[in-house]
């Protein structure tokens, strides 16, 4: 494996774990990295759903014990545990959905960097409306959202089928619509992302079998790895920076990015 292959395996692996859980777009990121970088990952989608494994088992690491904890709530029948595992299933569906009946449209269509970079913008934009206009949050932790507010959250997901839209903005700005607190609304965002990331891996490895190829192993566990600690670096300092700061930064971040991308898509 050269050197160049390796730097460009490691910065598509950081790029996805930095990016996965912030909104900001880990799709679109990966999408235009890519195309900037003219990096060839593995052949079949292999690399991509590896990397995308690593950010997801991240959360899992970090938030084990709240896991633990509600699976043998859930085992044991206990009311808190219940009802959190109800509300995390009932936010899932909207998008399992769509994305079951979306699935070859989305991937075939609308999977360019164009539609990621006007994306970008436009999501960009709308955070600042919502940080602008967001009312007092009268939710203030995750075991507090109810099943309504959790499907709502749930349809808002649904969204991030667009690349560049981010899974993760239009969850967590969606929760902020239906007030609920910042630091909330970023954590049952990373709990709402195990489900549907995990269902999205599965669904890609069932749809894309026949294609997939484990050559390259090296490149793909160099990914799954870079991927890993990139995300769990970056999930507990973004609860802190946002519970502080809001998402300003974030969404000012996507507009610059999102028109520095218009512009080399232009010039090329």
């Amino acid at each position: 494996m050269d050197l160049t292959l390796i730097w460009k395996t490691v910065l598509i692996g950081v790029v996805e774990g930095l990016t996965e859980f912030l909104p900001v777009s880990s799709t679109g990121h990966i999408i235009l990295a890519e195309e900037l970088l003219h990096f060839q990952g593995p052949p079949g989608k292999v690399f991509e759903i590896v990397i995308q494994l690593g950010a997801i088992l991240a959360v899992c690491f970090l938030y084990r014990q709240k896991l633990w904890t509600t699976g043998l709530g859930v085992l044991r029948r206990e009311k808190p545990a219940l009802r959190f595992a109800a509300t995390i299933v009932v936010a899932f569906l909207p998008a399992a959905i769509v994305g079951v009946t979306a699935h070859k449209y989305i991937k075939t269509v609308l999977f360019n960097p164009w539609v990621v970079a006007v994306a970008l913008i436009v999501g960009g934009v709308a955070i600042l409306v919502i940080e602008r206009f967001a009312q007092r949050p009268r939710i203030k932790t995750v075991d507090e959202v109810d099943l309504k507010t959790a499907f709502l959250i749930g349809l808002c997901q649904c969204l991030a089928m667009v690349p560049g839209v981010s899974r993760a903005g239009s969850t967590i700005m969606g929760a902020r619509v239906f007030r609920v607190d910042r630091a909330a609304a970023a954590e049952f965002s990373f709990f709402l992302a195990i489900p549907t990331m995990i269902g999205a891996t599965v669904y890609d490895l069932y749809k894309n079998w026949s294609i997939l190829s484990w050559d390259h192993g090296a490149v793909i566990a160099l990914g799954f790895v870079a991927a890993f600690v990139s995300a769990a670096l970056v999930v507990g300092a973004f609860v802190r920076f946002i519970s502080r700061h809001g998402f300003a930064v974030f969404a000012w971040y996507r507009i610059a990015i999102g028109a520095l991308a218009l512009s080399l898509l232009f010039m090329r």
